[in-house]
């Protein structure tokens, strides 16, 4: 039976009459819906291409400088910022064409700026922080003047008027917007590919995924395309790719960065539905920058109003002798690989014999299956209730059996104010719980994903936008269901809001990059970074792929 011909079917069976009386009004709304532009495009994808006659050569040594590095460069005098962002460029020509990690570019407008920056310089005038350093961004964020599409096939031509928050505070930083990156249609997806660009590979592998959502970005710098990029996170979009490709992200806590100027096109400032869960953050190939970058984009705006003053001033380091580490990599008995598990072995292992006080558990009254089913209402709450009534009936009506694939996969029908307060009430024990858990613990360290990078994987469907994934992800012995074996990890702490650094910890025997996961308290981000830095001097994970 085609698939077409079991969708028929499956309206057929055991429907009542008036259910089929529903069934005969909606489906014409739906299919009106889902053959809108958006739901699927007439044209190919149109990965990046470098420009004719473009200068197509590796940047090195400078593209593998820190973004810390390349800013100190630059206000010596050691480096002018139009050579920063033109070794930028070439090597983006060079090796962007196998990647398609950055999906637009503006040259000439970069290097005009790099002129600026330099002549800024030489009158003595330092911009900011980031004077002069090229910094990409995701393709969800308004960029002034720049494409801006969502990974979205209707607003594919999109070209933004203004500057998002994050954007912004990057320009008055000094820093040099070099281009846009890839993602998955509306950033909803852990693998990154989208009917306009196409599909972001992984520069440690190109047969192997990036990660998603922000795949493109994470591929980009840790190819030594961007020193610095901007992503966001709702349930590991920050930090699966970051572990996939090998380098640094942090997941704010919630509401620590305004969200003013996502989903540019699409979201409604008048009715803002995400309130809860999402984090915007930057990805990096050190700790040191992810310190630079998060207080220049944090704080209040004055458009997002969830976003409060926090301290950001830097607080006393602790000893190592002083940290307090509690470690898991057992989630709900949801398996991790055996490279997975020695990796995290390892790292506990050298913080141990650096003095660490450590010990193996879970946070207490923090039953997984609850926390992901929570994540799940929480998403369907605040971003499937968008979707036309006829396409959330049909979605609820006949998606069930997906739905029981894995907790993460949750509805609420009907979607009323009783149960989206029941289930914030749900999500508010749960952090409670994890808070109490880490004021007897510093941090907690656990897997970021079940197992390093695996090769690209198709989805067997395509609903309501949806991508529909059948078939399972492999987990050494194991067969997982895809969001489970991507986002068991993750998806807990998006529900509870807190803050957590990925950091490279090791390698799979197929030299595919493993990060963990650092979790702190609460508005707690900037003494998290401090401990995760001890952490990762600790694991002497980093590396560079192979190639660039």
């Amino acid at each position: 039976m085609k698939k077409n011909d079991h969708h028929r079917s499956s309206l057929k069976i055991n429907t009542v009459p008036w259910l089929r009386r529903i069934i005969l009004l909606t489906v014409p709304a739906i299919l009106f819906f889902c053959l809108s532009p958006g739901c699927r495009t007439a044209t190919a994808p149109q990965p990046y291409q470098a420009p004719a006659n473009a200068t197509a050569i590796s940047g090195r040594p400078i593209v593998f400088m820190t973004a810390s590095e390349l800013a100190e460069a630059i206000r010596s005098g050691k480096l002018t910022s139009v050579e920063v962002v033109s070794a930028h460029i070439n090597h983006i020509h060079k090796y962007n064409p196998d990647l398609n990690a950055i999906v637009f570019i503006d040259e000439k407008s970069a290097l005009e700026k790099a002129r600026q920056a330099d002549e800024a310089l030489a009158r003595g005038e330092i911009l900011g922080a980031l004077h002069g350093v090229p910094v990409s961004i995701k393709d969800h964020f308004a960029v002034d003047g720049m494409r801006v599409t969502n990974a979205f096939p209707p607003l594919a031509d999109q070209v933004t008027d203004f500057d998002a928050t994050v954007v912004k505070r990057l320009k008055d930083a000094g820093a040099i917007i070099l281009g846009i990156t890839n993602m998955p249609v509306m950033a909803m997806d852990v693998q990154t590919f989208n009917p306009i660009y196409g599909r972001t590979n992984n520069p440690w592998d190109l047969t192997r995924t990036p990660g998603g959502s922000s795949g493109g970005g994470a591929a980009a710098v840790a190819s030594g395309m961007s020193p610095l990029t901007i992503g966001s996170d709702l349930g590991g979009s920050i930090r699966i790719p970051a572990a996939f490709c090998g380098i640094y992200g942090i997941k704010p806590t919630e509401n620590f960065v305004s969200g003013y100027g996502i989903f540019p096109g699409i979201s409604d400032a008048n009715k803002r539905t995400v309130r809860a869960m999402a984090s915007l953050g930057p990805l990096a190939r050190s700790i040191k920058d992810l310190k630079l970058c998060l207080p220049i984009i944090a704080g209040p705006d004055g458009y997002d109003a969830m976003v409060p003053a926090v301290d950001l001033s830097p607080k006393p380091k602790p000893a190592y002798t002083d940290l307090r580490i509690a470690w898991s990599d057992n989630f709900g008995d949801v398996p991790v690989s055996n490279e997975t598990r020695k990796v995290m072995e390892q790292v506990i292992q050298k913080l141990t014999d650096k003095g660490c006080t450590i010990k193996q558990l879970n946070p207490p009254h923090f039953d997984f299956p609850e926390v992901w089913e929570t994540w799940g209402k929480m998403v369907d709450l605040q971003i499937n209730i968008n979707l036309p009534a006829p396409a959330r009936f049909l979605m609820y009506a006949l998606g069930g059996l997906e739905r029981r694939q894995s907790p993460l996969l949750q509805m609420v029908y009907p979607a009323t104010y009783d149960k989206f307060i029941e289930e914030s009430s749900r999500r508010e024990i749960l952090i409670a719980h994890l808070e109490q858990f880490l004021m007897k613990w510093d941090v907690f360290i656990c897997p970021v994903v079940t197992r390093s990078a695996y090769k690209h994987h198709e989805p067997n469907d395509v609903i309501f936008g949806y991508n529909i994934y059948r078939d399972p992800i492999p987990v050494g012995d194991h067969q997982l269901n895809y969001w489970t074996a991507n986002s068991a990890y993750t998806a807990p702490f998006n529900a509870t809001g807190n803050p957590v650094i990925t950091i490279p910890a090791g390698y799979s025997e197929d030299g595919m990059p493993i990060g963990l996961q650092i979790v702190g308290r609460r508005w707690h981000d900037m003494e998290l970074l401090d401990m995760a830095e001890m952490i990762d001097a600790a694991a002497g994970a980093y590396r560079e792929p192979p190639g660039y």
